[in-house]
């Protein structure tokens, strides 16, 4: 059988190279961002490559869950889901059929990297509310720059948490992967993905402070702050 795992995150975090490492796996199928056409369909947001993300689809909800739950191509099906791409009145209870993990990381520095990309952002873009609804249906919640200070032990442990098996080549396998592209990347990887595909590895975790904000970011990363460090109470904290 199947084991689901669905990682959630907030956008510009370490959602993609997570997905990478996964899928270095030879145990794993890796499902890029597969609400992402259903929700353009549903808010018609101003996204780069908008349409050609819609057309490649599913654009619709009811769809794109089924293609989650139906997903087994391997032992281990990796989905990397973004939070806000869970609308308000989307039923959550498909979600108990996954085992889910949530990706966290300073909105601060998701706002800074976020608007090199896209400039109008609201709280909803980044997904922290969507963060907060979802925390209780979660396993584990688990801090990008905690994992970047030690890529490998989070491994071992985010594994062992989930049941997956983790002896020492897989181990070695999900720290180091291939530059360029993948099939499996969707169709909006030109728009997001440059950084990660020229990597070949986790890098290393931040040592500067968050960056200052203008004052319509910074509104915005209050109110952000509040549920991350609430959020971040029950993050994975390793020994």
């Amino acid at each position: 059988m199947t084991q689901r795992i669905a990682m959630w995150s907030g956008p510009r975090n370490l959602s993609t190279a997570m997905m990478r490492s996964w899928e270095n796996r030879a145990d794993t199928a890796v499902l890029d961002e597969p609400l992402y056409a259903a929700y353009l369909a549903a808010t018609r947001l101003d996204h780069p490559g908008a349409d050609e993300i819609i057309a490649a689809g599913p654009p619709a909800y009811d769809d794109a869950i089924k293609q989650c739950l139906r997903h087994d191509e391997a032992p281990i099906s990796y989905q990397k889901h973004m939070a806000h791409h869970l609308l308000a009145d989307t039923d959550l209870e498909w979600l108990d059929q996954l085992r889910n993990c949530l990706l966290l990381r300073d909105p601060r520095r998701v706002l800074a990297s976020y608007t090199k990309v896209r400039e109008t952002v609201t709280l909803d873009d980044i997904g922290v509310p969507q963060q907060l609804a979802i925390a209780h249906r979660c396993e584990l919640v688990v801090d990008s720059d905690d994992f970047l200070a030690d890529p490998a032990a989070y491994q071992r442990a985010i594994c062992q948490r989930l049941g997956v098996p983790i002896d020492n080549a897989a181990l070695t396998s999900m720290l180091a992967w291939p530059p360029g592209t993948r099939t499996s990347d969707g169709v909006w990887a030109p728009h997001w993905y440059s950084t990660v595909e020229a990597s070949t590895s986790f890098g290393p975790p931040p040592v500067d402070p968050p960056p200052t904000l203008p004052t319509h970011l910074q509104t915005i990363a209050d109110d952000a702050l509040e549920v991350y460090e609430e959020l971040r109470t029950r993050r994975l904290v390793l020994a």
